[in-house]
């Protein structure tokens, strides 16, 4: 069975490459360009995430991620 878990995607202005929310105890919260490293939790949780960050300079994005149970 798999299940369906986010990602939060972060595009910076200028940078090409895009960053994955890392963790999230801290803030600023801490980011990394490794999806694999980057910090899978539920919608509830990442969209939280997301409003945290939205009054930043970055845009951050929810990417689904399917993972298995």
């Amino acid at each position: 069975m798999k299940n369906i878990k986010f990602v939060v995607k972060v595009n910076r202005g200028g940078a090409h490459v895009p960053q994955y929310v890392l963790r999230m105890d801290r803030l600023p919260i801490q980011t990394t360009t490794n999806r694999k490293l980057a910090l899978v939790m539920g919608r509830l949780t990442a969209e939280d995430a997301v409003k945290s960050m939205q009054n930043s300079h970055c845009t951050p994005e929810l990417v689904s991620v399917r993972v298995s149970a």
